[in-house]
């Protein structure tokens, strides 16, 4: 599972953000609350879906654990913040240099392709994690707990 390595402008987004945890997920609750009112964002770019995780800048990954709480977001990417619905917020992401891998399978073989990231790929690499925003795209191909779903899964990284 090679990444292709990618190099994005900063994007606007729109949508619901959550403070979590592994041990404490609100993933349901925040799509939940976000889905029924995605067309109310107006400006949107495309019909892609954005689950964003925000880790506090203080984190050292190596201390990361089911308990570590983050910031995770559910949002579309829009042209501009002219109109930002009353329940949404407006949140730039800053771009810059991704490994992106495609996730096959259903949700719950997700810690399987996080492991293989982390603990394979990002090692052996030329780079090591940037301190910025982790994203998985949901396209076309997402079918939610689908075993045939595919996501993209964007990390943040640096040469080392």
């Amino acid at each position: 599972m090679d990444p292709r390595i990618e190099i994005i402008p900063e994007k606007k987004l729109i949508g619901k953000r959550l403070r979590m945890s592994l041990s404490n997920n609100k993933t349901y609750d925040l799509w939940h609350s976000f889905m029924p009112n995605r067309k109310d964002i107006k400006n949107s770019l495309t019909s892609d879906l954005f689950s964003m995780q925000v880790y506090d800048k203080s984190l050292d990954f190596k201390d990361f654990n089911p308990d570590t709480e983050f910031e995770k977001w559910a949002a579309i990417e829009v042209s501009d913040f002219n109109e930002i619905p009353d329940d949404m917020e407006a949140y730039t992401l800053k771009g810059g240099l991704y490994a992106v891998f495609i996730h096959k399978g259903a949700a719950n073989t997700f810690p399987k392709t996080f492991q293989f990231i982390f603990n394979s790929w990002l090692p052996s690499s030329d780079y090591e994690l940037d301190n910025r925003e982790h994203f998985e795209i949901l396209g076309d191909k997402y079918k939610n707990d689908d075993p045939g779903s595919e996501e993209e899964v964007w990390i943040p990284i640096r040469p080392k």
